[in-house]
């Protein structure tokens, strides 16, 4: 996307004043993540939309004018236009027409990098693409074809549509093989007790950045929106000794397209596989509160909301109380809510400084279900050594006491590291 664009989002009816403003400044980031310069942008609250226009017809004219005095070539909405109101715009307007589902599709086809990654966007957008074919002209050779594939009396818009038919049966082919491997990594995973600790939240709360000072991985952090699109996995040891596997996935975002929602399942699957979710949050985001929301909302349509979570209130430093208390900052930040229940439990940090990074990993120790710990006393003869290092490399030693046939331990211990130096154990 290149020029100079006009911006003009249609705000909800039912949604409130503040609701469509906080809209309409994430339409402007995104636009802005995919390339665009934003020159103008308006709300417009109608009782009911426009069955032709979405708009109304002296909005259509008004929007007319400014499109030719701006010179913009792009005009983006923040609803999702039906394909009959999309031509009609177009033909009106004369310069290109796109909603928000469209602009985020743009923009995860920019980012995503792996083969999985490309081939679940490539999905989404024929997905979306299928309906809004007529009248458009659109080629599809890209997409296969070739000789023969047209037959007697078949339109060009009936051919490009089983060309398009064609392709989604290939990638949900191929994506179903990512599936089973995952599936199988999965089961390979269980047999050992390894936990998988899920990051999730809002786009651009800082994910990536506290993915990195967990595991010292070089994983893009960007103040883009979508900086990070494929899931990245990496092996974290705890200060129990305990190891688990830390996991980076997409940033949610309201209004998430379904089509990508569905078209993504074979990465959301490690959230839902998660055994705790690192639920982060910009704490220096006036809009925090509703973001809270609409991630709360993405887990439970993908079945996780069950899934313990842990609130990490990312960004301390950019707050002038930067040393408070986490649960002062719940209640301010979040106000009335809750992770359904109890109050949540939650850590105030700074990924980019390292601020309450010690105390973080402290509580994710406390709260993984898997593998268990206790405190063990161990009994190891001075000629068995191995065993001895394994549980100095694997679990947190608190005591160590040296006789002359034996050296006596006491370490908190995983139920795993328990169970395979059960023969040393003291009772």
């Amino acid at each position: 996307m290149k020029g100079r664009s006009s911006r003009r989002p249609v705000a909800n009816p039912e949604a409130t004043e503040n609701d469509a403003e906080q809209s309409i400044d994430e339409l402007v980031a995104l636009a802005q993540s995919a390339g665009a310069e934003v020159v103008e942008r308006s709300v417009q609250v109608r009782p009911s939309a426009e069955a032709a226009t979405l708009i109304g017809s002296g909005k259509v004219e008004e929007l007319t004018r400014d499109v030719q005095s701006l010179k913009a070539d792009v005009v983006i909405f923040d609803r999702d236009l039906s394909p009959t109101q999309q031509r009609n715009l177009e033909k009106v307007l004369q310069c290109k027409v796109i909603d928000r589902t469209q602009l985020i599709l743009d923009i995860f086809a920019k980012r995503a990098k792996t083969r999985e990654g490309q081939l679940q966007v490539e999905l989404a957008q024929l997905n979306y693409l299928l309906p809004r074919l007529a009248g458009h002209g659109i080629e599809m050779s890209r997409l296969g074809g070739g000789i023969g594939t047209r037959g007697p009396g078949e339109t060009q818009l009936e051919t490009d549509r089983r060309m398009i038919f064609r392709r989604i049966r290939k990638i949900e082919q191929s994506l179903e093989g990512v599936r089973s491997g995952r599936a199988i990594q999965r089961r390979q995973r269980q047999a050992v007790p390894l936990a998988t600790i899920g990051l999730v939240g809002y786009t651009n709360a800082g994910k990536s950045t506290l993915f990195n000072r967990f595991t010292g991985a070089a994983v893009l952090a960007d103040a883009k929106m979508f900086a990070t699109l494929d899931p990245t996995v990496r092996h974290l040891t705890l200060p129990s000794r305990r190891r688990v596997l830390l996991s980076d996935t997409v940033g949610f975002i309201r209004h998430l397209p379904i089509t990508l929602v569905k078209a993504f399942r074979a990465t959301l699957e490690e959230v839902t596989g998660a055994s705790l979710l690192l639920h982060v949050l910009d704490v220096s985001s006036p809009h925090a509160a509703s973001h809270t929301e609409h991630v709360l909302k993405v887990l439970a349509e993908i079945g996780a909301e069950a899934t313990p979570q842990l609130l990490v209130f990312n960004k301390l430093d950019l707050l002038p109380e930067a040393n408070a208390d986490p649960d002062t900052v719940c209640r301010r930040v979040l106000g009335n809510t809750v992770v359904s229940g109890a109050p949540p439990q939650a850590v105030a940090v700074s990924a980019k400084s390292g601020e309450g990074f010690d105390k973080l990993l402290s509580r994710i120790d406390q709260m993984l279900p898997l593998d268990s710990l206790s405190t063990v006393k161990f009994r190891f003869p001075h000629s068995d050594g191995a065993p001895l290092h394994f549980l100095h490399e694997y679990a947190r030693v608190i005591e160590k006491r040296v006789g002359e046939e034996y050296s006596e331990v006491v370490a908190e211990t995983p139920e795993s590291v328990k169970k395979r130096l059960a023969a040393y154990v003291v009772d």
